[in-house]
């Protein structure tokens, strides 16, 4: 199978990039597959919660590859682990467009997170511009979401690659990162865990359609 390079790109800070980048991360993991993250924002929050990853379960048995670096050197550190990986997760920084567009590049797919708000609406126009250009698929995720609300349905009409699944407002994203895990591993029959298996659904079917064929070929063959 080859390997796909997964960015999560927002202009605006606080939309949520590093808690999607952890969960995502794990949830790939937990499917069995060789997952690598790559930290290039300089506010280092990723990395805080892998060092506490490491101390919970051990360093090089958190699940994941890890490597925390500067946006120009993304180019050669993907390189470097590309024969060894089937998903690689890119923490991309806000406001720096240079190393934004240099994690949007080399992207297969972007997520861009974005709440329910006006200052998340205009910053998202900005980045989606940004991946247009490049000619990069795309897809917005609804975080922090009241579900169901006038306000998202408004926002969600200013998009047309808006992703089915969403991310409800909820306490145990934050709990479970500060504890060097994810809701998948905390509550995995949890609400908050069903939305990051969504999520893993609606994406992997873009990213990995071949997957879905070797499903439905194995229970034709069991069916007969």
């Amino acid at each position: 199978m080859p390997h796909k390079i997964i960015t999560i790109a927002q202009q605006k800070g606080g939309a949520g990039k590093t808690t999607i980048a952890a969960h995502l991360a794990v949830a790939f993991s937990q499917q069995g597959k060789r997952v690598a993250v790559i930290d290039i924002d300089p506010q280092g929050s990723l990395t805080q919660w892998h060092k506490i990853r490491e101390k919970k379960f051990g360093e090089g048995f958190t699940g994941l590859q890890f490597s925390a670096i500067s946006g120009w050197r993304l180019p050669n550190e993907i390189d470097r682990i590309r024969s060894n990986i089937d998903v690689v997760i890119i923490d991309s920084p806000p406001h720096t467009q240079a190393e934004t567009k240099t994690a949007i590049r080399v992207a297969d797919f972007v997520i861009i997170p974005a709440q329910p708000s006006p200052t998340d609406l205009w910053a998202t126009v900005e980045t989606v511009k940004i991946v247009t250009e490049e000619r990069i698929p795309h897809r917005i995720l609804m975080n922090r979401a009241v579900l169901n609300s006038k306000l998202l349905k408004d926002i969600e009409k200013q998009f047309s690659s808006v992703m089915d699944a969403k991310i409800g407002n909820r306490i145990s994203f934050a709990s479970s990162m500060l504890e060097g895990r994810t809701v998948t591993e905390t509550a995995p029959s949890s609400p908050a865990s069903d939305e990051i298996k969504s999520i893993l659904k609606e994406i992997s079917a873009m990213l990995f359609p071949e997957e879905k064929k070797v499903v439905v070929r194995q229970v034709e063959e069991v069916m007969g």
